[in-house]
């Protein structure tokens, strides 16, 4: 809850990674409560009062989680609507072209991105790229090998969703127009 809210006000991209994380680790604790405060409250080392509202933002996504029919895979609706408006968001750059370096990182990134949305069936390239950087989150957790190709391709992605990102930030405090 409080890297969350934190990521929520300062890297849009970010905060989707963290909020899908957290999705996969409720799972991991199969949305047992106490399995919650174990493992993912506990780590915070906070106050009584600070546990228990974080234990309550977990019990909150657990629940909607259950709601939604995303327990086993799958994300929360909010979450998905967030990468839709970032998609729009990414779509608008490329049409309006204001940001040159925006459009830049696109062209040089633009072939791997085909490359993934083909593999994944996605059409939406934001989604399709944070699924990537995600993929790579989850293979370096596990130690699993990464090829240079791998890393190379995410490394672009990294910075195509870094920059989309602030500017999202940016358009949202008013501090960036089309």
């Amino acid at each position: 809850m409080l890297i969350a809210r934190e990521l929520r006000i300062t890297n849009i991209a970010e905060y989707i990674l963290y909020m899908w994380q957290v999705e996969d680790l409720l799972r991991a604790c199969s949305f047992d409560p106490e399995k919650i405060n174990q493992h993912l409250v506990a780590r915070f080392k906070a106050d009584e009062n600070a546990n228990k509202e974080i234990a309550e933002w977990y019990s909150n996504l657990a629940v909607m989680m259950e709601k939604e029919h995303v327990q086993e895979k799958g994300h929360l609706q909010v979450i998905i609507n967030l990468v839709n408006d970032l998609n729009e968001f990414h779509l608008r750059m490329l049409e309006v072209q204001k940001d040159q370096e925006y459009a830049r990182l696109y062209r040089t990134n633009q072939h791997s991105i085909a490359e993934i949305v083909k593999k994944t069936g996605l059409e939406n390239e934001v989604e399709a790229c944070l699924n990537a950087l995600y993929g790579i989150l989850i293979l370096k957790l596990k130690n699993d090998a990464i090829t240079e190709s791998t890393k190379a391709s995410v490394e672009g992605f990294g910075k195509l969703i870094g920059h989309l990102s602030a500017r999202y930030i940016q358009f949202e405090n008013d501090d960036f127009e089309f």
